[in-house]
């Protein structure tokens, strides 16, 4: 399984070697290559883009602006199958849902799918 762990702070870090240590194929992206450059069997790339491309899931571990507002639509396409896992629980569930987005906020209480039309 190919994973993109996006931010390689101490939590990305650990999450991607870990992930490696597992036989997944892993693509950290991060500001600093430096972070990176220590561990065996982990990529790292400089945008999330290229990195996207082809992945499995995207495990999000960090708290940068441009992951704010990202375009879920963009990253629904880019991944093989649309599945997040948000580690810093940042977004709705049901926007992701609505996005086509299998999403899982670590720590997060499942939220049900929506209700059948017919429940009242």
């Amino acid at each position: 399984m190919k994973v993109t762990v996006i931010g390689s702070g101490y939590v990305g870090l650990v999450s991607g070697a870990c992930l490696s240590e597992m036989g997944n194929d892993v693509m950290c992206v991060d500001l600093d290559e430096r972070k990176i450059g220590m561990l065996k069997d982990v990529a790292f790339v400089p945008d999330q883009a290229s990195a996207l491309v082809g992945s499995d899931a995207l495990l999000i571990v960090t708290e940068w602006r441009q992951f704010k507002s990202p375009d879920f639509d963009a990253i629904r396409t880019a991944l093989k199958q649309p599945v997040v896992i948000d580690g810093r629980n940042r977004y709705d569930p049901r926007l992701m849902r609505a996005h086509g987005i299998e999403y899982d906020g670590i720590g997060r209480r499942a939220t049900p799918a929506e209700p059948p039309a017919d429940a009242q």
